[in-house]
């Protein structure tokens, strides 16, 4: 006797075990179906969570939960500093880093645009700003700063501690250098 005769033999016999493979192997198929769906969902949100990084990255949008340390969004625009001249994107850039500043209630003391920098042959600006901040706003502004559009750097950061008077510190002082790059004509 072959084992497709006793196959059969013991099916015919036991039905009961000929619905049970059945409801088996029906079972088997629908999980291998179920778990092929689930690898192409994955893979679609995959796909579109990497197109919405992308399109952040390239400024063609702005992450809908995304806010800065402030509550407000984050800036969306373009990626350089813009401006028709190097003295217009320097203003442009002096603007950004004001409103940064007193964004979160400092004090911006001077600002210089530094036209002579190293970096100024790669299309740099470069500003440095002298300010005044309170100690858990420096965080803000230095997240503001580099987290938002243009895409600014602080190059250099120097910080001193507030003179204790009394109970309360007063504000700390803030020299920092902060440059963009500039495409030049638009």
């Amino acid at each position: 006797m072959s084992t497709d005769q006793t196959l059969v033999r013991h099916l015919t016999r036991y039905p009961a075990v000929a619905v049970a493979c059945y409801v088996a192997l029906v079972a088997i198929c629908a999980f291998a179906a179920w778990a092929a769906l689930a690898d192409v969902y994955g893979r679609h949100r995959a796909l579109a969570a990497a197109t919405d990084m992308l399109d952040q990255i390239e400024g063609r949008k702005q992450s809908p939960g995304r806010a800065d340390a402030l509550g407000a969004n984050a800036p969306a625009g373009f990626p350089f500093l813009e401006g028709q001249s190097v003295t217009i994107a320097g203003a442009a850039l002096q603007q950004r880093v004001t409103g940064a500043v007193t964004k979160t209630g400092g004090n911006v003391l001077s600002t210089q645009i530094d036209l002579n920098s190293p970096q100024a042959k790669d299309g740099f600006v470069s500003l440095i700003v002298s300010c005044e901040v309170a100690q858990p706003a420096l965080q803000q502004v230095l997240y503001d700063l580099e987290a938002g559009m243009p895409f600014l750097f602080v190059d250099q950061l120097e910080v001193q501690a507030p003179q204790a008077s009394g109970r309360e510190a007063g504000p700390m002082r803030v020299l920092m250098t902060v440059s963009g790059q500039w495409q030049g004509k638009q």
